[in-house]
This record gives structure tokens, C-alpha cells and sequence, in this order.
């Protein structure tokens, strides 16, 4: 039967319409439901050393949960030079130390309480400062020395790999003015390696890589930096 004029037909079209609209929006309800928490995705960690006297008397390694890392320090130019210098470099952290770091994270309480030992007659080894940040805790800890044990690994963890990064730092230099020193540069840093005493080589391939690639340098020196970089690599034959 024909409906009068300037009726709208209210039959089945607009609850179609409904159907159509409400499907993206569940589709999107969906997808947000499957996205893992965001607190884990934010979750950042820094670790800091304060040293007057050292060198660098100072430095930070800042790390993110992708892995992705930021290196910073006060540092001499040369060992035989007071003038100083600011320097910065970013890495990635091994897979394996990232999880490692957060994993030690949660054990300490995310620095949630005291970490500090607390006994002033122990030697300064210079102020450390660990912070955690995510979705839910932004929560900071200075310490010396402590008992924690997941501090205490996590504390070797970052000195490590800062102590790689500081050579990176000097082999930069080295291999811009002074190729001679190289040589012995390299050779502690592959004894220091060998011991175990400094870690994640692979933040430091760039400039190994450099140094290799580059004709002007002695062959022996190329051949070192070539064997650092298959320690960080965990292979041989080639970098």
C-alpha cells in the first residue's frame, strides 16, 4: 500500500543502518581489548654515576623496554688533557640483557623502598641513582652501596656496559687524532672482554667497524677490532 506523501518510510532501513554503524565500532572495541597493557610499553629505567675525580666523573644510561638505550657522560677529552667533553651515543640492548634488566627491576621492587646500605663507613665508590618509570610507578633510589642483591646486579650490569660505551667514546677520538694509540686502546679493551669485565660489545660496533674498514690503520690493530666485534657478535669469520 503506497504510504501519503511526506511519510518517511521507518520499515527495516534504519535498523540496517544501525547494524552497519555498530560493526566498526565493536571491531574497534575489539582491537583495544587485545592491545597488551600500555605500563609495560612505557616502562623506562636510568641508572646514573656520580664520581668527582674519575673519569668520566659522570654518567647516565638511559633504556627504554624496547631495548632502545641513550649513554651520556662527562669525560677528558685524552687521558692526558683536563679539558672535558660531553658525550652521547645510543644503543640497543641485547634482548637478553633488556629482559634481564627489567626482570631485576620487579625483584627489586621497582626501587619502591631503601636500597642504600646505609653503613657510612663503607668507601665511596661514587652517588648511584636508579629510576624506574611506567604507567603506574615513577619511583627513584640513591645509593653507594647495596645490600639488594638484584641492585647489586643490576648496578654490574650498567657499570659493564657504561665501561664499553666509554671505550667507544675513546676510540672515536683515538681514531680521528691519534690512530698510533689505537693499538693499546683496543688491547685492553679485548683483555677486559676476555675477563668478563665490561659488557654488551655490540653497542660499540660502529666505530669497531670504522676502524676495521679503515686501510690506514695497521692490520694487527684491524685484526683486534675485527675480534671484539665477533665477541659481541657471538660469531667468527666475518663482522
Amino acid at each position: 500500500m503506497r504510504k501519503p506523501d511526506g511519510l518517511v518510510d521507518t520499515g527495516s532501513r534504519p535498523a540496517c543502518w544501525v547494524r552497519r554503524a555498530l560493526v566498526p565500532c565493536a571491531l574497534v572495541l575489539i582491537l583495544l581489548c587485545s592491545l597488551p597493557s600500555r605500563a609495560a610499553d612505557l616502562a623506562t629505567m636510568k641508572f646514573s654515576l656520580d664520581f668527582p675525580g674519575s673519569d668520566p666523573e659522570h654518567y647516565s644510561i638511559s633504556l627504554s623496554a624496547d631495548g632502545h638505550a641513550i649513554y651520556e657522560c662527562s669525560a677528558k677529552i685524552s687521558p692526558d688533557s683536563d679539558e672535558r667533553e660531553s658525550y652521547q651515543a645510543e644503543f640497543t640492548f641485547s634482548d637478553a640483557t633488556r629482559a634481564r634488566i627489567f626482570d631485576l627491576a620487579a625483584q627489586a621492587r621497582y626501587f619502591s623502598g631503601k636500597i642504600d646500605s646505609g653503613n657510612r663507613k663503607l668507601a665511596f665508590t661514587g652517588s648511584k641513582k636508579l629510576v624506574y618509570t611506567d604507567g603506574k610507578r615513577n619511583n627513584t633510589a640513591e645509593f653507594n652501596y647495596s645490600p639488594v642483591p638484584p641492585v647489586q646486579q643490576l648496578t654490574a650490569i650498567f657499570q659493564g656496559s657504561a665501561a664499553t660505551l666509554d671505550y667507544g667514546r675513546r676510540l672515536v677520538h683515538l681514531h680521528r687524532y691519534q690512530k698510533l694509540a689505537l693499538d693499546e686502546e683496543l688491547k685492553s679493551m679485548e683483555d677486559q672482554a676476555r675477563r668478563g669485565e665490561i659488557a654488551e660489545l655490540q653497542a660499540v660496533k660502529p666505530i669497531l667497524r670504522q676502524i676495521y674498514d679503515d686501510s690506514s690503520v695497521m692490520n694487527v690493530v684491524r685484526s683486534r677490532a675485527l675480534r671484539i666485534m665477533e665477541m659481541g657478535s657471538g660469531t667468527k669469520g666475518g663482522p
